[in-house]
């Protein structure tokens, strides 16, 4: 993003999941995996070049788009209202 003159800001643009957000504004996880685990996230994030949150991001839409329909209804509709309450 160029500034007024012309030169591009330093550090890295913002690299939200949707135009304009900022990664440091969405809400933290922490989460305890096996060693393996944590090593398989850092080789897939290395060699597809994606963020390791965008890593984990697909993994959720994967295993959501392999639930019935039903289920997915169910994730839908119980997803909606937490994001309402939180």
């Amino acid at each position: 993003m160029p500034d007024k003159r012309g030169r591009r800001r330093a550090g890295r643009p913002p690299a939200g999941a949707r135009e304009g957000e900022k990664v440091k504004d969405y809400p933290q996880l922490s989460v305890r995996v096996p060693h393996e685990f944590k090593a398989r996230l850092n080789a897939l994030s290395a060699v597809t070049g994606l963020a390791q949150w965008r890593v984990i991001v697909e993994a959720i839409n994967c295993f959501f788009h392999d639930l019935p329909d039903t289920d997915q209804q169910l994730v839908d509709g119980l997803s909606e209202r937490l994001m309402r309450v939180g």
